[in-house]
């Protein structure tokens, strides 16, 4: 998804509106993204709290930006091993020394369903390029006989998106649910190929990575 600027802002503007989002990001990432946590971000950048929303529409227009900011720390964060189903379980594991990031990604995208809503465009473009990643890291699995075939790569790839989601909202009430662990089960259960002996039973085998580039961020 490309930078959320404006057009017609000045320079300057664009470097203040840049440096909200970078301080946002890491404010958000451990403190959360309610109560005094806008006024801190104001105070790291060195201006008042109401003077934030002049770089944007409102609240929601910055939280967006975070998000996508989170993504693109995510895909520069990952090795180039990692991509498709991998680099799903690695954005799960880090997501866990970000909490106040990981709650406001799972709240936002269950409010986000409106059309008018400023985090629309986000998620339903984000939601589409995850799922056209993990397929393809999928079908190609399938083609290596590593990953079933009775079902199609983008039928499996929606239940893992699915799952991550839900496992997400589960430990928004339980910190102990673990989504990358959950994870790593479903894809042991559900996507392995069944096993010459027992066509009813999924393979024993761990997942070998065939993908040989990143896409866009695979988990939620």
């Amino acid at each position: 998804m490309p930078p959320l600027t404006p057009r017609g802002q000045y320079p300057k503007g664009v470097e203040r509106r840049e440096k909200i989002i970078q301080t946002a990001t890491d404010v958000f990432a451990t403190e959360g993204f309610e109560g005094t946590a806008m006024k801190r971000v104001a105070e790291l950048v060195g201006v008042r709290e109401a003077t934030l929303f002049h770089y944007f529409r409102g609240k929601q227009e910055l939280l967006t930006a975070v998000l996508a900011e989170r993504d693109r720390r995510s895909l520069a964060a990952a090795g180039e091993e990692e991509a498709g189903l991998l680099l799903m379980v690695r954005s799960a594991e880090r997501n866990r020394d970000e909490p106040g990031l990981t709650t406001l990604y799972a709240v936002a995208s269950a409010t986000a369903n409106d059309p008018r809503h400023d985090s629309h465009g986000y998620f339903k473009e984000r939601y589409a390029e995850v799922v056209a990643a993990l397929a393809a890291d999928i079908e190609r699995r399938q083609a290596f006989g590593d990953t079933r075939s009775d079902l199609s790569a983008q039928d499996l790839a929606r239940l893992v998106v699915a799952v991550s989601d839900g496992l997400q909202l589960q430990w928004l009430y339980d910190k102990d649910v673990d989504t990358a662990h959950g994870l790593e089960q479903l894809m042991d259960v559900l996507l392995k190929a069944p096993s010459r002996t027992d066509q009813s039973l999924p393979s024993p085998r761990p997942i070998a990575d065939h993908t040989p580039g990143k896409g866009r961020i695979g988990s939620s």
